[in-house]
């Protein structure tokens, strides 16, 4: 059974949480996003200075966008939600994540990956997507070393926010398959 309505709670493991991303979030999250003005170029909406507010003013007002402050030590250092959420089907996508450079090639994200994906399956979810643009070798390596597998890349799939025609590769983590690796992993 899955249960959709709990997706959006605080969730924790040691030091790295997850908030519903709320306005109390805005002026940490804006500090944590101004610190890679390069990386904006390779996503699909920009939290830019230049384009902060009316992004973040989009996201909290999307309610397909289940959006998530990402806390470390109780310090915002970025974002991430889940997406295109469909219950009925048992799928959601895990994306908009941006992740301070700091803390970048710490595991962090690996952390918090986990986090997101266990809470999903717990909730009865089936399949995780992620959805890259095809540029950010960053994000597909690190997804891949989650266990993503590489279904394949959607030929300009979307315009990003600098018109950008965006190819955009495809991943899935199925629940049988996380479950198994869990088990793998714990008897190694």
């Amino acid at each position: 059974m899955v249960d959709a309505d709990r997706l959006l709670i605080p969730l924790q493991a040691g030091e790295v949480a997850l908030k519903p991303l709320e306005e109390d979030h805005r002026e940490a999250l804006r500090a944590a996003c101004a610190a890679d003005s390069e990386i904006w170029s390779i996503y699909n909406v920009s939290y830019d200075p230049d384009h902060f507010d009316e992004s973040f003013d989009v996201l909290l007002a999307n309610p397909a966008r289940l959006a998530f402050a990402i806390l470390h030590d109780g310090q915002v250092v970025g974002m991430t939600a889940y997406l295109g959420v469909d219950a009925g089907k048992g799928l959601l996508e895990v994306g908009n994540t941006y992740i301070a450079p700091v803390m970048r090639g710490t595991g962090f994200n690996r952390r918090v990956k986990e986090l997101q994906i266990d809470h999903a399956i717990a909730c009865g979810f089936r399949r995780i997507e992620f959805r890259i643009d095809a540029r950010n070798a960053r994000s597909m390596a690190a997804v891949a070393k989650l266990g993503g597998v590489k279904e394949g890349v959607m030929r300009q799939e979307r315009v990003t926010w600098n018109g950008h025609l965006r190819d955009t590769a495809l991943y899935s983590i199925l629940a049988d398959e996380w479950r198994d690796n869990a088990a793998l992993n714990k008897g190694s």
